[in-house]
């Protein structure tokens, strides 16, 4: 029942240099975005090369982060359990360790980390990691996004934390479709951690062990009381907040309570529904992620993205919950899904409107290719200013598809991309509009869909209002269209269209 931080407890000792504190954040922060770019030039997939759905992060000796990119929210928030599960085990130069299991560290399981450590003079002095979403890892399904799983093994290949080599690889790629772009994005995280190692190894030799690694507690605990004395704006008191999950099989209800008390922060999910049947359940480690995520949104984006940043966060999710998953159970639109409408919660609670609060993940395939995106939608309207339109929202911070590459590499064509006007909540400030993505198969395929808003529409705040509720449609060539479920799963024919309309933004404040 504790939280993933170190409690309401302040920082001690004196006060870090802030100069010192920027030029090794800065330097840290360069070298995160430098594996992100090393990661993006050298991976196969379109996934990783197109949309960037990847992430990088430097961490301490003891697993603690110190500074991550401006990658994805929901990986980089729960990186750091990745990096925890492996943090103790034997380490040597060049021996670097991967792993995707949801209950030993990771998220869901396309989500794969890689995690190399850093040594100078025969001392660990820190490690580097990434984790990217592969577009296919075994399972049912191509893509292992199913939209109806029920147990984690029917959604691919579970790697809990080992040794990566050429041996490993091989042995979990032929498990895989398309190993060969499998073994390809592997590789390409390998040599994103190298350039981590490199830059960690020459800020040792250059401040000496030592210094680095008190350059990184300063880090820490900067972000702490950068941390702490922006939670003390926020008055005391405890704000809540509900909403509905959608499921397979009706609504599921998630509850808040989140609690200020001083320069501490308590997120309570006491109330929120038990486990789901279907793969809307989420891992303990990505709950902790979406709640880190809003301590970031509510404070200074300026506080170095540390885990100094979370020591005043305490998160409270009951063992059995739809928030705190337990194995075997099914995970996969946990991390995307779920991910996205604890975010909401959070955030409503303190009375911000509500973004699109959904990824709208769409997977397409067969055995000779497999195809993962997810889509933009509206963001929500603040005090200040209305909400960007078609852009990814909270958790979700990749690219689009390209329509050049997906047409070029895919058995797929573009028959709609465009912003879907009016959708966004009206308001003092509006609603970003949503988009709409309207897909043709060119041969025999699956896909399946997790998405949310189809139901239940974004809220609006302070007499704003509720931005559009998503779609989705099944054109078929001969003009008859299916309106699709949230979470849904089907084929289609040569000539069929694929119609998402995604969510617009909820408004902010009364604008009579």
């Amino acid at each position: 029942m504790a939280g993933a931080g170190s409690g309401p407890e302040p920082a001690s000792g004196s006060s870090p240099d802030p100069i010192e504190v920027q030029i090794t954040a800065g330097a840290l922060a360069s070298a995160c975005e430098e594996m992100g770019a090393v990661l993006v030039r050298s991976a196969h997939s379109a996934n990783i090369k197109e949309r960037r759905d990847c992430s990088a992060a430097i961490f301490a000796p003891d697993g603690g982060m110190v500074m991550q990119a401006e990658h994805i929210p929901v990986h980089l928030g729960s990186m750091p359990a990745s990096v925890r599960a492996v943090a103790g085990k034997p380490h040597f130069p060049g021996v670097s360790w991967f792993l995707n299991d949801p209950y030993a560290g990771g998220t869901h399981l396309p989500d794969i980390t890689v995690v190399t450590p850093a040594f100078l003079d025969g001392e660990l002095i820190g490690f580097a990691a990434n984790r990217a979403h592969h577009a296919d890892v075994g399972g049912d399904v191509p893509g292992s996004m199913p939209a109806d799983s029920t147990t984690l093994d029917e959604e691919g290949v579970i790697i809990p934390p080992r040794i990566l080599d050429e041996e490993s690889i091989l042995e979990v790629v032929t498990l895989m479709r398309q190993p060969e772009q499998r073994r390809a994005d592997l590789r390409a995280q390998l040599a994103a951690n190298r350039a981590g190692v490199g830059r960690l190894e020459a800020m040792a030799s250059d401040r000496g062990i030592d210094g680095l690694a008190r350059a990184m507690d300063d880090v820490i605990s900067y972000a702490e009381n950068r941390t702490r004395a922006e939670i003390e704006r926020i008055p005391d008191g405890t704000y809540c907040a509900t909403d509905l999950l959608e499921a397979r099989e009706g609504d599921l209800e998630l509850r808040l309570e989140a609690t200020v008390s001083g320069s501490s922060i308590r997120f309570d999910f006491t109330g929120s529904s038990g486990p789901d049947s279907g793969n809307l359940n989420c891992p303990r480690a990505v709950t902790e992620s979406a709640c880190f995520f809003a301590i970031r949104v509510l404070t200074d984006p300026d506080i170095p993205a540390s885990s100094g940043a979370w020591r005043p966060v305490e998160v409270l999710v009951p063992e059995e919950c739809l928030l705190n998953a337990a194995p075997p159970r099914a995970v996969v639109a946990g991390n995307v899904e779920t991910s996205s409408r604890v975010a909401d919660l959070c955030l409503s609670a303190f009375g911000l409107a509500q973004g699109q609060g959904t990824m709208n993940n769409l997977t397409l395939g067969n055995e000779g290719f497999t195809y993962y995106e997810t889509l933009g939608g509206g963001q929500a309207a603040s005090e200040e200013a209305d909400g960007p339109s078609a852009v990814h929202v909270a958790m979700s911070n990749t690219l689009n598809t390209p329509i050049e590459a997906m047409e070029n590499e895919f058995p797929l064509r573009a028959g709609q991309y465009s912003v879907r006007r009016g959708s966004g909540g009206s308001g003092r400030h509006k609603g970003g509009d949503g988009l709409v993505r309207e897909i043709i198969a060119g041969e025999t395929i699956g896909f399946a869909l997790l998405t949310e808003r189809r139901r239940h529409a974004p809220a609006g705040a302070q007499g704003g209002a509720s931005g559009e509720r998503g779609r989705n449609l099944l054109v078929h060539e001969d003009g008859r269209v299916e309106e699709l479920e949230p979470k849904s799963a089907g084929r289609l024919e040569p000539g069929d269209r694929l119609r998402i309309e995604t969510p617009g933004g909820g408004g902010f404040g009364d604008d009579a």
